[in-house]
């Protein structure tokens, strides 16, 4: 803070100068306490002078008695999952009342490297939304995928001390975190002063008294009541999750108590325009706690208070002078519809609408954009019966896990074909950074299709083309139309496509506004129904079905990967 804007905030505070906005006649919900206190809000500047009485503004606004908020934070996010850039994110989730994210640039880095991530913050530069970045910890996420880029610990300490980078993002190699095996044990060693966020689905026992002790505080994948709390005893933070394909809020919130509440927050992880313009964004996880029986104040709490302090952000997450003045005003706390939204003491939306023109940073694009590099005419999508069993991906509704089947394939002229009486049709995953011509093959059952071919270059974590489908002609069809649009989803049948969604920006992003995504995408989802899918997502499941670090079986480029075993495994059994 500059001499004359800590002068100004001083005079204000002391009631000597008139706020630049006061806030009059709120309910103000004091996340210290818990209280609920009937009184004005005085703001100087982007930040908050007072909190109280018998102060004047400048500009004021009488509340009528409506509530006051802090801005809401999400701790955990990846806003290349939303589709758009950070832009069009904020359009979709500042106006709701979120005001900070936590976001980690994996996708876009693991596409473009450091230059993804500059670019993400170039273009998030100078939003209403305070857009917080954790370096990407894992890219590539494992040798067992191609990645577009290779992020060793030289690479992010040139990265550390960029304007709004705040640690290291979620460590998801955990063996390498746990041996303290080279590469990992550099990153740690790099970052061990600042934040590391955690990523540990179903470690318990000795390797998670080992992954703490190596320095990750926060975790966003708890899927059981059992592993959450197993992690809040040894001192994590737990990021309750409800993204758009990973749902475990429901099976979280039952451990969350008057003793232990301190040590929760939420996180989207990874939402898609539909579900970020319909229900919304922490402000939707905080209406289905509070509907699912958590205090409306402690709900509060967490979305703000709970999750600036799991990541050292002293100067948000609560109304009380000296703090950002990021506030939300709503007429009820617990259906949590934000009527007014101030961010740095600014007015930037009312009643769900930006409020004012945004600025939308202007960006260079070139290093994240014609990232498609593949020769459709040379794939060869025959799988040739080698076994009596073959192993199979299935999918589980609604979450990242998958499971390790082994059935018996239909093998037609001498080779495993799509069995859709069986719900089983064909996978694969195409290299498209490199043009090594790396595809991986396999089989996943739980996906719908009873004919045509889905893919998209969204697959996590390396990013490359996955495709499901019953034919392969379709398959090679719906290859070419997502390296036609220079990346992005489609779904095709009989060679034509029904409909698709471009994403020329790394593969992941769209260039158009988020309202013309949720359209096209909902376009698209349409079309997959009609191919038989009944899964809420299935485009989003298949972006899942590469990522190499949640078990328990995925397929990547190089091959069928037992990440239990954290090991490239035989497609054929016997």
């Amino acid at each position: 803070m500059e001499r004359d804007a800590l002068l100004h905030l001083l005079a204000v505070a002391r009631g000597d100068t008139p706020a630049d906005v006061l806030l009059r006649n709120g309910r103000v919900v004091n996340v210290f306490t818990g209280e609920i206190l009937q009184t004005d809000v005085a703001l100087a500047g982007p930040w908050i002078a007072a909190v109280g009485d018998g102060y004047s503004g400048a500009m004021e606004f009488d509340l009528a008695g409506q509530f006051v908020t802090p801005g809401l934070i999400d701790a955990h996010v990846h806003i290349e999952s939303s589709m758009v850039g950070p832009a069009q994110f904020a359009r979709a989730v500042t106006p709701r009342g979120v005001t900070t994210v936590v976001t980690d640039p994996h996708e876009i880095a693991n596409v473009a490297g450091a230059a993804g991530i500059r670019y993400m913050l170039a273009a998030s530069e100078g939003l209403p939304l305070s857009v917080l970045v954790n370096l990407p910890s894992c890219v590539p996420a494992t040798h067992m995928g191609t990645a577009g880029a290779d992020l060793d610990a030289a690479a992010l300490l040139a990265l550390r001390d960029l304007p709004r980078v705040i640690g290291l993002a979620e460590f998801m190699n955990v063996p390498g975190a746990v041996l303290g095996l080279p590469g990992a044990l550099e990153k740690i060693l790099a970052f061990r002063d600042s934040h590391i966020d955690g990523h540990a689905p179903g470690v318990s026992g000795p390797w998670l008294q080992a992954y703490l002790a190596a320095g990750p505080s926060t975790d966003h994948e708890s899927m059981t009541a059992d592993e959450a709390l197993e992690k809040v005893r040894l001192g994590m933070y737990i990021l309750i999750r409800e993204a758009t394909a990973a749902k475990n809020l429901h099976a979280l919130l039952p451990i969350v108590t008057p003793e232990n509440a301190r040590r929760f927050a939420f996180a989207s992880d990874d939402r898609h325009p539909a579900e970020l313009l319909e229900e919304g964004s922490i402000d939707y996880l905080l209406r289905l706690a509070i509907a699912a029986g958590l205090d409306p104040v402690t709900a509060i709490r967490m979305a703000t208070l709970n999750a600036a302090e799991a990541f050292g952000l002293r100067d948000r997450g609560a109304l009380a002078p000296g703090r950002r003045a990021d506030l939300v005003v709503t007429p009820s706390l617990e259906t949590f519809e934000a009527v007014l939204v101030f961010c740095g003491g600014q007015l930037v939306a009312r009643d769900g609408a930006p409020v004012g023109v945004w600025l939308m940073p202007q960006v260079d694009e070139s290093a994240v954009r014609g990232s498609i590099h593949v020769e459709v005419a040379a794939l060869d999508f025959r799988i040739p019966a080698q076994g009596a069993q073959l192993r199979v991906i299935g999918l589980i509704p609604d979450q990242l896990l998958t499971e390790h089947l082994v059935l018996v394939p239909t093998v037609q002229d001498g080779a495993a074909v799509a069995d859709v009486a069986r719900d089983l049709v064909k996978l694969a995953v195409i290299e498209r950074h490199r043009g090594t011509g790396n595809v991986g093959l396999g089989f996943v059952q739980g996906m719908g299709l009873r004919r045509g071919a889905i893919a998209g270059s969204v697959g996590h974590d390396a990013h490359n083309i996955t495709v499901a489908g019953v034919s392969d002609s379709d398959m090679r069809a719906a290859v070419q139309a997502v390296k036609d649009l220079g990346g992005g989803l489609v779904a095709v049948a009989d060679g034509d496509v029904l409909g698709s969604v471009p994403l020329p920006i790394g593969g992941l992003m769209s260039d158009q506004p988020v309202e013309a995504v949720r359209a096209q995408m909902a376009a698209l989802l349409e079309a997959v129904q009609s191919l038989g899918s009944p899964l809420h997502d299935p485009l989003m499941q298949l972006g899942f079905l590469a990522l190499e670090v949640i078990p328990k079986l995925k397929l990547t480029d190089q091959g069928l990967v037992d990440v239990e075993r954290f090991e490239i495994v035989p497609l054929w059994v016997g």
